[in-house]
């Protein structure tokens, strides 16, 4: 049976055209589908998902752009002190809200008479570099001991596994504490806020690889019995080779799933920080320290704790629901 050109008709053994019936419909061939792409698929049908996914590219939008936002609002520089709006006998803002006006949009903060918005925008940047740059850390560092880990076993797998339950037991926050206290003002030659930010990343980062290391360790155990694995195996590939090629691809989508639930974590270990005065300290703005400075003024100016409060919040909830969508989109038992 011969197949025409361009036609769903076939020819039969005598060179007869032959026809599908009416109401037929030729067979399409089945279109096999990557994980990537049902996942994908999976995701575009979480409205809330995609509804967090795009809070969060908006807000990594914002911090990219505070500075020309900032400017565009009135108000550039987040150190900038505004005390014409300040009352002198009370120190507070003027004005209902914190001061809202047409030039601060936010209002200011009292005393310092500091652009709250400025600030916020600002503050966004610090927040999401640490906990991003911090997140990276922990992934490689915890992607390369859980793929060894898992990859090789018996005594490789004990040691590596004795690490990590160390680490786990380690405390954390009251570690962050004292090394923020005994790291001195130029280190390594840094210097101020370059110093501060470096710290928090090494505590945040160094000290939190073996969540990641734990599950990558688990996911690789379950993939070095697979058929492919032993495929490569007795085709000759090198343990090099069949980590890298064969377990990383099969490894991207519960790493980038981590990744996005590790963020908001970060950020919330961040403004704990500086919310206990051990972070990026003033005047650079930080959501954690605004929300220390706020804490005795929340009586007279409640929005002043509430700005930095709800820019928490918002970003924390989109990151979560978005790494929620991004679990069950990739979760092969799903569906």
């Amino acid at each position: 049976m011969t197949t025409l050109p361009g036609d769903a008709s076939t020819l039969n053994d005598f060179g007869e055209e032959n026809t599908p019936e009416p109401g037929t419909v030729a067979a399409k061939a089945i279109e096999g589908r990557s994980l990537t792409r049902i996942g994908w698929t999976r995701l575009k049908r979480d409205k809330v998902a995609m509804g967090a996914g795009i809070v969060v590219l908006v807000l990594v939008v914002i911090a990219i752009l505070a500075p020309l936002l900032a400017s565009a609002a009135g108000a550039g520089d987040p150190r900038a002190q505004y005390m014409d709006y300040i009352n002198p006998d009370t120190s507070m803002p003027l004005g209902s809200f914190g001061g809202i006006n047409s030039h601060h949009l936010l209002g200011v903060e009292p005393v310092n008479g500091r652009d709250v918005l400025s600030r916020v925008l600002f503050g966004s940047r610090i927040s999401l570099l640490i906990a991003t740059a911090a997140s990276l850390v922990s992934l490689l560092i915890g992607i390369a001991a859980g793929v060894v880990a898992g990859y090789f076993g018996g005594w490789v797998d004990a040691v590596i596994s004795r690490i990590m339950d160390v680490f786990l037991a380690f405390p954390l926050l009251l570690f962050a504490l004292a090394l923020a206290a005994i790291v001195p003002d130029t280190f390594f030659g840094m210097t101020g806020d370059a110093l501060r930010i470096a710290m928090l990343v090494f505590i945040i980062g160094f000290f939190g690889w073996p969540y990641a290391g734990r599950i990558v360790r688990g996911q690789t155990i379950a993939l070095r019995e697979r058929e492919f694995v032993d495929a490569a195996r007795v085709l000759g590939a090198k343990p090099r080779r069949i980590i890298l090629r064969e377990l990383m691809p099969n490894l991207v989508a519960p790493i980038l799933v981590y990744g996005t639930l590790l963020i908001p974590a970060n950020i919330l270990f961040e403004a704990a920080l500086s919310f206990l005065g051990v972070g990026i300290r003033p005047p650079t703005p930080s959501w954690g320290k605004m929300l220390n400075d706020a804490i005795q003024y929340y009586r007279v100016d409640p929005e002043y704790l509430i700005v930095p409060g709800a820019a928490i919040f918002v970003t924390v909830l989109a990151f979560n629901l978005f790494g929620d969508g991004l679990r069950d989109a990739f979760d092969p038992k799903a569906h």
